[in-house]
């Protein structure tokens, strides 16, 4: 009961599941297809004044933007949609977020720590501009 499937939003998944288990699925494909802007908006649907709690896990982004991770999977998203994300959430219930799966054995030239430090420096943002439903 402390996560509502049919309220949260998975985004840029990368592989492909029928059992979405009620959560509402935005996956890697559909944001290149649909844009930030639009993904953004069914975002904003969905959690609508809610308590959100954000975590980004850094394999959905695309091994050219984080190969530091243990299930790279090319088709991910790009670091600058990622952010671009991130920062159109402004103004979100955000209570808490994490960043996962960032494995620096595997990290070549720290890319992928890079970009998770980044991505979670957004998240900070949000929480700090966070408007409390």
């Amino acid at each position: 009961g402390i996560v509502d499937p049919a309220s949260s939003v998975q985004v840029g998944l990368r592989t492909e599941n029928p059992d979405t288990l009620g959560f509402n699925i935005i996956d890697a494909p559909q944001v290149h297809e649909l844009g930030v802007t639009d993904v953004v908006a069914e975002i904003r649907r969905r959690l609508g004044t809610r308590p959100v709690y954000v975590t980004f896990d850094i394999d959905c982004l695309d091994p050219s933007c984080a190969p530091g991770t243990g299930t790279p999977v090319c088709g991910g998203l790009t670091s600058h949609q990622a952010l671009s994300i991130l920062r159109a959430l402004d103004g979100i219930d955000v209570i808490g977020m994490d960043v996962v799966e960032v494995a620096p054995m595997f990290d070549v030239g720290e890319i992928t720590s890079l970009a998770a430090a980044h991505i979670a420096m957004e998240m900070l943002y949000l929480y700090a501009c966070r408007q409390p439903g």
